[in-house]
């Protein structure tokens, strides 16, 4: 039995604020993002420190498995891959921002309480949100963080990012970027391996990879860097993204005006699209022309991490109809400049590499957010470059309403199983 000494510095202090359900459901999900992975054009003096651990805070014990099946059954999750108790930590390490400048982030790791001491990882990213305390390491018990805690009591290391500006880390979320998404994944990684001794664990080669909606884009791109060598140590040993907006501009977009995405979503998604983008890639000089008035005034603070789900929910209209100006609408489905080229980046998430490993993509028919045309485009695009990526449909579960959200909770123990039975664990 492996036991986990405390760290001195180790607080035991956690907090479990609560959601509304409607804001859990809406933000539980979506997509990956526009930028070129930044790890490829840094400069060695500005990445050699990335993955230095920062710091480490023990977050909660789950002693024994019954105390997770508990966890897991308060966040909607099912129990019956539970072999070990875990306990979680939080951790908070050095890596790069979208310009490749140095900064922190933080993320969840939560390790089982007994087994092997050697351990191999799997890397967990997780769905949208919009607050910074939507991301695992700062939810306790709730949606985000219980595939982490599933992985762990199943026998592996489960790691799981905030991403930049979430959690604990500096600055704005820049949502949807792929390649800080797969720094700060690469890079949690390397503290996760920095600091599992501690606890008399070593993190094995192989990692595993999942992640839901805005996750799933992510993961693949933490599967991407893995498979180019973008790490020294660790490698790619399978593939399980989750209901992601894959071909985001080809097909998720369109579905917002299409009808196929649920309307109150379609705003959400519509706005938070446009002000995360002309964050990084200037597409409007005013909200205003691109915003209703009722909303321009108001929208981009929505997005600033401070705000809840509620207060996004409250801030949007009812529908994208009523939120965009002719010019706004034009512009979402007929991209053009800056827009338009940081699109074909996210778009080529599915397309532009070849998995060695072996992916399953996950997905609900009848998806209100995500539409399955995406995860059809995804697996065309890596079946015509020789990759066979069986589509695994979990069916028609719902978590608070959401069939969305309800794809993650059946997805997580067919991963967990499936993972496991690669380890031979």
């Amino acid at each position: 039995m492996t036991t986990h000494a405390p760290l001195q510095t180790a607080r035991i202090r956690y907090s479990r604020r609560l959601r509304s359900p409607l804001a859990a459901v809406c933000c539980a999900l979506l997509i990956g993002g526009p930028a070129a992975t930044a790890a490829a054009v840094q400069p060695a003096a500005r990445t050699q420190m990335r993955g230095t651990l920062v710091s480490a805070e023990k977050l909660y014990t789950l002693a024994t498995p019954a105390d997770v099946v508990t966890e897991l059954a308060a966040a909607g999750f099912a129990g019956a891959t539970v072999r070990h108790g875990v306990i979680a930590y939080r951790l908070v390490y050095r890596t790069v921002d979208v310009h490749g400048l140095p900064t922190t982030a933080s993320g969840l790791l939560v390790l089982p309480l007994t087994g092997e001491r050697p351990i191999q990882a799997v890397s967990y990213a997780h769905g949208t949100g919009v607050h910074k305390d939507d991301s695992p390491s700062m939810r306790r018990g709730e949606f985000l963080s219980a595939p982490v805690v599933a992985h762990a009591a199943a026998g592996a290391a489960g790691v799981a990012p905030d991403y930049l500006g979430m959690g604990k880390g500096p600055g704005p979320h820049p949502w949807m970027d792929i390649g800080s998404e797969t720094t700060a994944s690469l890079d949690m990684l390397r503290a996760a391996r920095a600091f599992a001794p501690r606890t008399g664990h070593v993190l094995e080669r192989e990692v595993q990879v999942t992640g839901f909606s805005q996750g799933a884009s992510a993961a693949l791109g933490l599967g991407r860097a893995l498979e180019a060598g973008g790490d020294r140590w660790f490698r790619l040993g399978a593939l399980a993204p989750v209901s992601g907006a894959y071909d985001f501009g080809g097909t998720e977009l369109p579905a917002l005006f299409g009808g196929d995405v649920d309307a109150k979503s379609g705003a959400v998604y519509a706005a938070y699209t446009l002000v995360a983008f002309n964050r990084l890639h200037p597409i409007y000089d005013s909200p205003h022309e691109v915003f209703e008035k009722e909303y321009a005034d108001d929208v981009e603070e929505l997005f600033d991490g401070a705000h809840t789900g509620a207060q996004l929910m409250a801030g949007t209209p009812r529908a994208v109809g009523e939120l965009l100006t002719d010019h706004g609408q034009e512009l979402m489905e007929h991209p053009t400049g800056a827009f338009a080229d940081a699109l074909r980046t996210t778009d080529a998430v599915c397309t532009d590499w070849v998995p060695d490993a072996p992916v399953r993509l996950y997905m609900a028919t009848g998806d209100e957010q995500a539409v399955t045309a995406n995860t059809t485009q995804c697996r065309s695009a890596l079946r015509e470059n020789g990759v066979k990526a069986p589509v695994v449909d979990v069916g028609a579960v719902d978590h608070q309403a959401s069939r969305h959200a309800g794809s993650n909770v059946a997805a997580t123990p067919s991963i967990v199983r499936w993972f496991g039975a690669l380890r031979g664990r």
